[in-house]
C-alpha cells in the first residue's frame, strides 16, 4: 500500500475485506524488514507507514467485533 489508508475508508469494508488488506500489509511489512535485513533500504519511511496502517487496520476490527457484540 503506497499511500495512508484512511479510517473512513476501512470502516466502509467488510470483515473479510479487512482480514484480507491485513494479510497484504503483513506481507509488505515482511518484505522491508527482508529488504532492510540485505542493505537494500528503499523505503525508510514506508516502513513506519506500513507499521501505522496494520495499526489501524486492528483498530478498525476490533471496533467492528465489539460493535456486533455490544448488537447481539
Amino acid at each position: 500500500m503506497s499511500k495512508e489508508a484512511k479510517p473512513a475508508d476501512l470502516r466502509l469494508k467488510t470483515a473479510d475485506e479487512l482480514q484480507g488488506l491485513l494479510l497484504d500489509l503483513r506481507k509488505t511489512q515482511f518484505n522491508l524488514r527482508f529488504q532492510r535485513a540485505t542493505g537494500q533500504n528503499e523505503g525508510v519511511s514506508q516502513v513506519k507507514q506500513v507499521r501505522r496502517d496494520i495499526a489501524r487496520v486492528k483498530t478498525i476490527m476490533a471496533q467492528k467485533k465489539s460493535s456486533s457484540a455490544a448488537t447481539v
